[in-house]
């Protein structure tokens, strides 16, 4: 089993900027990549961006490219997520999601999921 534990939400203005944090335990062997998923109010969950454990390939939804930058730190088995220049549109909760399928992360089918941390960005 793998353990993946989220932090860093909070509330911010937009245009304001937070740091997700993602920390993975466990069989971390197992993991070929990490994504950051999120679930705005009434809405389904998205994929936001992955990145490939080893190597660091990067991979993201269109709409946070240029905004949001996805890295890890091999070394503390963590996954970030700096997300810069926040709207009200980025407001949800934010799932890291781990599996060795990349199609299975972008299609939110991942084998483990973290508990979410709330990201709230005021107008």
């Amino acid at each position: 089993q793998v353990q993946l534990v989220e932090s860093g939400g909070g509330l911010v203005q937009a245009g304001g900027s937070l740091r997700l944090s993602c920390a993975a335990s466990g069989r971390t062997f197992g993991i070929y990549y990490l994504g950051w998923f999120r679930q705005p109010p009434g809405k389904e969950r998205e994929f936001v961006a992955a990145i490939r454990w080893s190597g660091g390939s990067t991979y993201y939804k269109d709409s946070v490219k240029g905004r949001f930058t996805i890295s890890r730190d091999n070394a503390k088995n963590t996954v970030y997520l700096q997300m810069n220049s926040l709207k009200p549109e980025d407001t949800a909760v934010y799932y890291c999601g781990a599996d060795q399928d990349l199609s299975k992360i972008v299609t939110m089918r991942s084998a483990y999921w973290g508990q979410g941390t709330q990201v709230t960005v005021s107008s």
